[in-house]
């Protein structure tokens, strides 16, 4: 198939002649929770196969004699591909079938990963991690379509945040599964098991996913629920597809706001990722986990975020669409949780485990809102493109902490030893958090668009 067939392939898909008005009120409520449902389950599929590295990390850097410096470049490397690919997956999205589009990208992903746990090599190992973060791409920009041309402007607070929780439990079974493949099987399985899974997931996908509205005989959502924006009543812009020029352009280079977002999204990617990253590790090496136990930390990290990002999605469609003055208000806990970390004594696992979980309880919520915010201020013909843009700076900030934090942990943790050296690491982030807070602060009045 040569280029502009695969094109034609992934295009949006065609729109079928309108259903009748009976028709349409019955089948609108269910494809609305068939799309919900299975970009739910398909996006929480992406994370089976992207967090199983963190948990079997020190497993592989035992059996490989790899050093904290070389795990963090695969982790740095991965988010820097993760970032580039869903900025412009996010474009390439915006004008594709999203049903086909999530599905090929999982198929990828699970590919990237059993080729990963197959070989020894470093090289390779950083290479393969690279290309599965760049094809991770393909997994949030897809949701954000469907979700953008299934569910209202009016609605977007609660359902995206409920949506959103997908990545909570994709991340939450990931610790424990792959904690059980490695304790059990070898470091090797902790990437064979995942993938199964993710090809199982993509098939299910292919199945059970649809593309808008239109493509199966239903009325645009604008339509359907009465809720246009006073530039879609005017210009009509809600169905038409936009070029790349306006996508990258009128919707992300020119709006200053998402250059905001941009930036506060990287330090509190800094604060998400670094205990995903290297809580397993701090807590092994630092606090004397076991690797189960370390798997379980990381689920009550990922757990903790669920109930909180529907909650808070929730009271900001309640508050009018204040979501920045609630992003701001949930970073102020974080900061004070991690200084509860670097004081915890050694002998105190439950107390670290409850301060992650309040870690995943106040982040995630504000990694929700800031793409929400976004989303309040573009189109959703652009949503892809926003939301890649603001995900792409969050992951240079991922890769910055990945490169960054496993060089500090592995030079300060000779220097000091390895709980005053991770103690560093630690402060670091708490300046991140402060820094997240400042910028956040200049969105506390922002409200999505009349």
């Amino acid at each position: 198939m040569n280029i502009t067939g695969i094109r034609n392939y992934f295009a949006p898909a065609p729109h079928l002649p309108r259903l009748p008005e009976e028709q349409i009120k019955i089948r609108y409520p269910k494809f609305r929770w068939s799309i919900l449902e299975s970009t739910f389950i398909g996006y929480a599929m992406f994370y089976l196969v992207r967090n199983n590295f963190n948990v079997v990390a020190p497993d592989m850097q035992a059996a490989l004699h790899y050093d904290r410096f070389m795990i963090g470049n695969i982790v740095g490397i991965t988010a820097i591909t993760y970032g580039i690919g869903k900025f412009l997956m996010g474009a390439v999205s915006d004008r594709s079938d999203s049903r086909k589009f999530m599905a090929f990208g999982l198929l990828l992903t699970a590919i990237c990963n059993i080729i990963f746990g197959s070989v020894s090599n470093y090289t390779l190992h950083l290479s393969l991690w690279g290309l599965n973060g760049f094809v991770q791409g393909m997994g949030w920009p897809p949701c954000g379509r469907s979700i953008g041309h299934w569910f209202s402007v009016r609605e977007r607070g609660t359902v995206f945040s409920t949506w959103n929780t997908s990545h909570n439990f994709g991340g939450a079974i990931t610790g424990p599964i792959a904690a059980f493949a490695v304790h059990y099987f070898g470091w090797r399985n902790a990437f064979y098991f995942p993938a199964v899974l993710a090809i199982i997931g993509a098939i299910y996908l292919f199945w059970r996913l649809r593309d808008t509205p239109q493509s199966v005989g239903l009325p645009p959502i604008e339509e359907y629920k009465n809720d246009f924006t006073e530039e879609e009543k005017i210009h009509g812009t809600h169905e038409r597809e936009f070029t790349y020029k306006e996508l990258f352009v009128k919707f992300v280079l020119t709006n200053k706001f998402i250059w905001l977002l941009a930036f506060a999204n990287l330090f509190a990617y800094v604060v998400r990722y670094s205990m995903l990253d290297w809580g397993c590790m701090y807590l092994r090496e630092s606090k004397g986990c076991s690797d189960l136990g370390g798997g379980w930390a990381i689920f009550a990290l990922e757990f903790g975020g669920i109930p909180s990002t529907i909650l808070f999605g929730w009271l900001s469609d309640k508050i009018g669409g204040r979501r920045g003055k609630i992003a701001v208000l949930c970073m102020l806990p974080i900061v004070l949780a991690f200084i509860g970390i670097i004081i915890n004594p050694v002998g105190r696992l439950w107390l670290d485990r409850t301060l992650l979980f309040s870690i995943g309880f106040f982040i995630y919520p504000v990694i929700n809102l800031i793409v929400i915010i976004a989303l309040d201020l573009t189109s959703k013909k652009a949503i892809g493109t926003a939301a890649g843009f603001i995900g792409l700076f969050g992951y240079i900030g991922r890769s910055a902490q990945g490169f960054v934090f496993g060089a500090m942990a592995d030079h300060y943790c000779k220097l000091y030893g390895t709980l005053e050296g991770w103690k560093i690491v630690l402060w670091s982030i708490v300046a991140c958090a402060f820094i997240a807070i400042i910028l956040l602060a200049f969105t506390w009045k922002l409200k999505p668009k009349a």
